[in-house]
């Protein structure tokens, strides 16, 4: 956020609606854009906009408890630089690993996408799922 307590104060509201409008599911998308490790290339007693926001969403966070009616998931493609006080039990304590698709997967997503597209009957659906290993969905779509 550009102004200081804006981020804060998102994370108060969001989690005071998603109480209020209960069962409901809070999804934060790349979480690593607020949730890195605190204290890392910062100088001495800084405490900027992002570490406020994250350390409002642990408070928050420790304010739920199982009956709440509300679910906390989050992404990341880094969860190696996520702050550890993140994973801790209570918060995000359970990790799903999401792999790369194997070359059957990585079949299905060229099927679903070019399937709106005319193609030329020589397109290989099979061939370009061999050859895109380490591909994700979004890098073939």
């Amino acid at each position: 956020e550009m102004f200081v307590g804006v981020g804060a104060s998102r994370v108060r509201d969001l989690f005071k609606q998603a109480k209020e409008k209960s069962p409901a599911i809070i999804f934060i998308d790349e979480i690593d854009a607020i949730g890195r490790a605190r204290g890392k290339n910062a100088s001495f007693g800084s405490n900027d906009e992002r570490e406020n926001t994250l350390n409002q969403l642990l408070t928050e966070m420790d304010g739920f408890g199982t009956n709440s009616g509300v679910i906390i998931l989050a992404a990341t493609n880094r969860a190696d630089i996520l702050d550890s006080a993140l994973m801790r039990a209570g918060r995000f304590d359970r990790q799903i690993y999401v792999d790369m698709p194997d070359v059957v997967e990585r079949k299905s997503i060229f099927e679903v996408h070019l399937r709106p597209i005319k193609t030329d009957t020589s397109v290989d659906i099979e061939f370009l799922s061999k050859q895109t290993p380490g591909f994700s969905g979004a890098d073939i779509a």
